[in-house]
């Protein structure tokens, strides 16, 4: 079984490491976790091709993976599996400078990944709500590793961060002093509005030394994929593996704390609770969930 997961040090590769984990303690054998480059999109592509099984994705790309949307040349025939966490996306900048709030990020030099990641798509979904585009501030595109680096240096302005605990974050933390920058009035509520993917997103005071208070962010539900062929019984041994193994998951990796809130909603809203941007949940997954009692 292969499973694909983003670059080192990567939220997607230290759970898939953990889901790998958890896999094979529940009797799945040749658990592959694979690295990805370009994470999302090249995962979406190599279930496409065979070349994965299953692999993570942020939830705002399934959609256009499923309905063959830039980036994607073709249609992929993608299948929900299950929800791996709510993260949420945050943009830092130095305690010592004078960025408030997102909106004075405009006319700064920002980090935001990697051109084709799902970051720098993160980024153009949040100014896109708030009415601007790329063209408003100086894109800078760089990885956390290369993007945390150029913020402790001062050689840009700020970056955009992915869910915590991540390796990058938390040794950057440690090392300079930052603020999360928070969002104005009803900003926030306006990102949230318009992106159907994002959830609000606590994040908590002292998850950082950054945060000195909470602070909401809009968070993606990150989430497991297969493709429509794969097999219904490899896809319901896989969800009912993670649904049991829930809590060994949370303690290896505490990306996956809050996981089964992800899956309650299937109680009282059915499969479409968990069909993001379009894409159904694989026949596996359903009888999975129901075998669990997730799912009537």
């Amino acid at each position: 079984m292969r499973i694909g997961t983003a670059e080192p040090d990567s939220t997607f590769l230290t759970q898939g490491r953990a889901l790998g984990a958890v896999l094979e303690l529940a009797g799945l054998r040749d658990v592959a976790i694979l690295e990805s480059r370009s994470a999302s999109i090249e995962n979406a592509r190599r279930i496409g091709s065979g070349d994965l099984d299953f692999g993570f994705m942020a939830a705002n790309w399934i959609g256009r993976a499923l309905r063959g949307e830039s980036p994607f040349e073709a249609s992929i025939g993608l299948r929900m599996a299950a929800p791996m966490n709510l993260g949420p996306m945050f943009f830092i900048a130095r305690a010592d400078g004078a960025i408030g709030s997102v909106r004075d990020l405009l006319g700064k030099r920002v980090a935001i990944g990697p051109a084709t990641s799902g970051v720098a798509q993160h980024a153009r979904s949040i100014f896109g709500a708030l009415g601007h585009t790329l063209d408003d501030f100086t894109p800078v595109y760089l990885d956390f590793a290369a993007g945390a680096e150029a913020l402790a240096k001062g050689d840009i302005d700020a970056q955009l961060q992915c869910p915590i605990p991540n390796k990058v974050m938390s040794a950057l933390d440690a090392a300079i002093d930052l603020r999360v920058i928070p969002y104005d009035g009803g900003d926030l509520a306006t990102v949230l509005a318009k992106n159907s993917v994002y959830r609000r997103s606590t994040m908590k005071a002292g998850d950082l030394r950054a945060l000195t208070k909470d602070v909401d962010q809009p968070g993606v539900v990150n989430v497991l994929v297969t493709h429509e062929r794969q097999d219904e019984a490899t896809v319901a041994a896989v969800v009912a593996a993670i649904i049991a193994g829930a809590d060994e998951l949370a303690s290896l990796n505490p990306l996956f704390r809050g996981m089964a809130d992800l899956w309650r909603p299937l109680s009282s809203e059915g499969p479409r609770a968990l069909e993001f941007e379009g894409v159904p949940l694989h026949p596996g997954a359903i009888a999975g969930y129901r075998a669990a009692g997730a799912l009537a």
